[in-house]
């Protein structure tokens, strides 16, 4: 096999790694924790699922609820500095 995999197509390979294994993380979280998914069949026979905590639960997670209170800025410290009006 590395007669043929030459060393250009690492970092390739690497990035479609990341992306597959990103794809996987997603559809096993929404497998396992979408409240709109259903499993079981006690789940599946209900035509109206009545929870909405559930889904308010999976809805306001922690990444979620850490990001409110954070400002909307990709990098505070730059702006702030480009932005300052500080005379010196």
């Amino acid at each position: 096999m590395a007669r043929w995999v030459k060393p250009e197509v690492y970092p390739l390979m690497a990035a479609m790694t990341f992306v597959a294994s990103m794809c996987v993380f997603q559809l096993t979280r929404n497998v396992f924790m979408n409240p709109d998914v259903r499993v079981n069949k006690e789940h599946r026979q209900k035509a109206v699922l009545e929870n909405a905590e559930e889904g308010e639960k999976y809805a306001e997670h922690g990444l979620r609820k850490f990001l409110r209170t954070r400002p909307p800025e990709v990098m505070p410290a730059i702006n702030s500095f480009f932005s300052s009006t500080d005379s010196k």
